[in-house]
């Protein structure tokens, strides 16, 4: 018998199958750039991504997240070919190495989106929510791929200016209602939802959002958390991110404690024995 359960939500169609979440599901991070917070350059090459790839599914990975372009504060900004070159060939890579593996592709770029899903992605995972490029919802309608809504404002450079909110559960429950309801007039299906931590939020309000989370399961939409090793718990420990798995590890108990379906994680196999103990 399952400890916690899964908010009951929609199914999400994954080329062709139907992936459920009564049981909660793995997302491993790969991070092909060379400046993103935790791990950018260990991954960088073909055969370093695809290295990884396998530790990750090997440790239980459900789906691959592939970052071609670092959205942490401060990083370079690239351009949308560069990202392309970045995440093409490794896409490519994965398919024919890894042809069952699922795999999601980190970008806000629509033309990146089109060009993934072209090469062999699964999942188009948007840190703008669609507000980073205009094109990107009637790209996802055009493409009918699973899409990752996720809450953030402004941009990666100006988001942590953009921390005020009169309720931040409530304003980010009303910008998701706001995307999903266009996303379903253009005809997306598959929806999921990221509250967004780190983006544009305080450390305080990363912590009311974590703790509120089940409010968002009004939409009946699955709900990715994604706080692994974040700034939202290093910055509050005074620690470096690679000293915080064991607080990461502490939040993502109690993500799925309120029903959270998805965990974006860096750690696969320690996510893994946490949804073993518990579902």
């Amino acid at each position: 018998m399952s400890i916690f359960q899964t908010s009951s939500c929609q199914t999400i169609q994954i080329n062709g199958q139907l992936m459920d979440f009564s049981r909660p599901k793995i997302m491993g991070i790969l991070n092909v750039t060379p400046d993103s917070f935790f791990d950018g350059g260990k991954h960088n090459g073909l055969d370093e991504a695809l290295r990884h790839t396998e530790r990750l599914l090997s440790k239980g990975a459900d789906i691959i997240d592939l970052g071609a372009y670092s959205s942490r504060p401060g990083a370079k900004d690239i351009t949308a070919q560069e990202e392309m070159d970045r995440a093409i060939p490794v896409i490519e890579g994965i398919r024919s190495e890894f042809p069952d593996a699922i795999i999601s592709v980190d970008t806000f770029r629509a033309e990146v989106a089109r060009a993934s899903v072209q090469a062999g992605g699964h999942i188009i995972n948007d840190i703008g929510g669609g507000t980073l490029d205009p094109l990107m919802f009637e790209t996802v309608a055009e493409l009918q791929v699973p899409y990752i809504l996720m809450h953030m404002r402004g941009t990666p450079s100006t988001m942590q200016q953009l921390t005020s909110y009169e309720d931040v559960v409530n304003d980010v429950a009303v910008h998701l209602g706001n995307a999903v309801a266009q996303l379903r007039a253009l005809g997306v299906k598959d929806i999921i939802l990221d509250p967004g931590y780190g983006f544009a939020k305080t450390v305080e309000q990363n912590y009311e959002l974590l703790m509120r989370v089940d409010q968002l399961h009004y939409f009946g939409l699955p709900i990715l958390g994604g706080i692994s090793r974040k700034s939202m718990i290093y910055k509050k420990l005074d620690l470096k991110p690679e000293e915080v798995l064991p607080s990461t590890i502490a939040l993502n108990t109690l993500l799925l404690e309120r029903g959270v379906q998805l965990l974006r994680v860096h750690d696969v196999k320690e996510a893994k024995q946490l949804i073993d103990l518990f579902f």
